[in-house]
């Protein structure tokens, strides 16, 4: 059990092992102020504060983590006895925004909380991760979950709350585990429970275990899981705030938003603010997908031109393709046309101006061979298959939406009903319940509006520009054929006939449009129509 003084003890002692530890890494370095970092190409290009200690530290061992500085930040504010009011105003100052979604300002909600005086206030961190392809809080929570349980303390003790809930995916088995175990060492070093480091300020903190329904991302879909209840978004008839878990004053944050928390304490509101731009603060890891050269998360400042992320740290697109378009913020984020990719800074100002959204940091990128209208079904269909369903514009809205998007990828439709879609995304934007109804339409929107003649092309041309949409292309042998017969042994459903060293021909009414034939075709003999 540490106090004050032997935790600085441990601190000191603890960072001497891990740096003979990896003194034998080569991808890890020691930089000046001895703080380690990611020696690759790949991480030194990035600024991580959020990942700072990912592929660096055991996640079992609290030793190492006190070594880079855990809870040192939680120890200095309780050996002060700094009052709740300036750690909320320190906050504030920071400029740090929350790295969920929307990024409402974290020192405002913490200081709404703050105001209320009830005998149980509660801070929840939000680590049900689901947008597709993005792993940024699994990380974090993987690989650092002492900066979590830190930053959640230190906001505890901002706000006057003594519980805390981490609401994390059961498909997040590492996290769980891991999380477990930082949660019963810091109980261990007393860092966790009854009078924190022989202060008088007691916080706990316990894990719930989310079914995977991406609406419990919701604060308030999450608020009703954690109760027990169906995770349903409530009506808003107070901000969580006032009246949140057990309907008393809670501040809910995601993961990363804790994450930083515990650096601006440590290092001061003005190297923070030093960090991205004057409205977004900080840093903003981003889980950067789709046909890169380096797939992978990347933590780059507030304000970094989004070319800069694809070509400069995630190495370009594969095969040398053109890109089409990036698209941000998830399920519920827009597509970023080529032509304003090398203006677009990522930061939440820019990002919103062109029909864009931070969200929690997904980033899928795209070239010449992606549809841009099968990429608003896909994104469609995700949004209606994990609808709750409690409000009519989000449960039977976006169903006609899909239903639209899938008739026009099969070439059908009509040219009126672009009117009619942007209409009714429009509706479901301004009265659905919640956030991810509001935003749910944003795929929509933004492909309509940047790549139109696509749209156009496939309801009125009954084609497909990047020969993607299976309905409205078809392969067929050109004269190079040279018989090799490779395509016809390879294909699925037998389709394919002709003699050896001889044309073959592709029947159109048995084609399933898989590919095979175009992927094992060695004269390139297989034309995409």
């Amino acid at each position: 059990m540490l106090n004050k003084n032997s935790l600085y003890e441990l601190r000191d002692s603890a960072y001497i092992e891990l740096k003979n530890r990896l003194s034998n890494n080569e991808g890890v370095g020691v930089k000046e102020d001895g703080s380690f970092y990611l020696t690759a190409p790949y991480f030194v290009k990035q600024t991580r504060i959020a990942l700072r200690n990912c592929g660096i530290i055991d996640p079992h061992n609290i030793d190492e983590a006190i070594a880079t500085g855990a809870y040192i930040a939680l120890a200095d504010l309780l050996e002060n006895n700094v009052p709740g009011e300036q750690i909320v105003e320190d906050i504030t100052k920071s400029g740090l925004r929350g790295r969920g979604g929307a990024g409402f300002p974290t020192g405002r909600k913490w200081a709404e909380a703050l105001k209320y005086d009830d005998d149980h206030k509660y801070i929840i961190c939000n680590g049900d991760e689901g947008d597709p392809g993005a792993y940024m809080d699994r990380s974090i929570l993987e690989q650092d979950p002492h900066c979590i349980l830190e930053g959640m303390a230190i906001a505890g003790l901002a706000i006057g709350a003594d519980k805390g809930y981490i609401y994390v995916r059961a498909e997040y088995p590492v996290a769980v585990k891991n999380l477990n175990i930082a949660i019963e060492q810091a109980h261990k070093y007393n860092l966790l429970g009854d009078n924190i480091l022989g202060s008088d300020f007691s916080f706990d903190v316990e894990l719930r275990l989310g079914a995977g329904a991406f609406v419990c991302g919701e604060a308030t879909a999450l608020i009703e899981s954690i109760e027990g209840h169906r995770g349903m978004p409530r009506y808003k008839k107070y901000r969580t705030a006032h009246k949140g878990l057990f309907q008393k004053p809670t501040v809910l944050n995601n993961v990363e938003t804790f994450a930083n928390v515990h650096m601006i304490m440590l290092n001061g509101v003005d190297w923070f603010r030093s960090i991205g731009t004057e409205k977004s603060t900080g840093t903003k890891v981003f889980s950067v997908v789709g046909k890169v050269n380096l797939a992978g998360l990347v933590e780059v400042p507030m304000g970094t031109p989004l070319d800069e992320i694809i070509y400069n740290i995630s190495g370009g697109l594969k095969d040398d393709k053109k890109l089409k378009a990036v698209q941000t913020g998830g399920p519920s984020g827009g597509c970023i046309p080529a032509n304003l990719v090398s203006e677009t800074h990522v930061d939440f100002e820019s990002l919103e101006a062109i029909g864009s959204i931070m969200g929690s940091g997904g980033m899928v990128v795209m070239n010449e061979d992606d549809c841009m209208v099968d990429i608003a079904r896909f994104f469609m269909e995700f949004t209606v298959e994990e609808s709750c369903g409690k409000c009519t514009p989000c449960r039977i809205g976006n169903k006609r939406v899909l239903e639209m998007l899938e008739r026009f990828v099969e070439g059908k439709g009509e040219e009126k009903d672009l009117k009619y879609l942007e209409d009714l995304c429009i509706t479901i934007r301004d009265t659905s319940l919640c956030g991810l109804g509001q935003a749910a339409c944003n795929p929509v929107l933004s492909t309509m509006h940047y790549f139109r003649d696509e749209y156009l092309a496939h309801i009125l041309d009954h084609r497909c520009p990047a020969a993607s949409c299976k309905s409205l292309t078809a392969y067929e042998v050109e004269d190079n054929c040279i018989g090799c017969g490779l395509c016809k042994v390879n294909c699925p459903v037998q389709c394919i006939s002709g003699e050896r060293k001889e044309k073959h021909f592709i029947d159109q009414d048995a084609c399933i449009r898989c590919g095979v034939c175009f992927e094992k075709c060695p004269v390139h003999a297989i034309a995409l129509v």
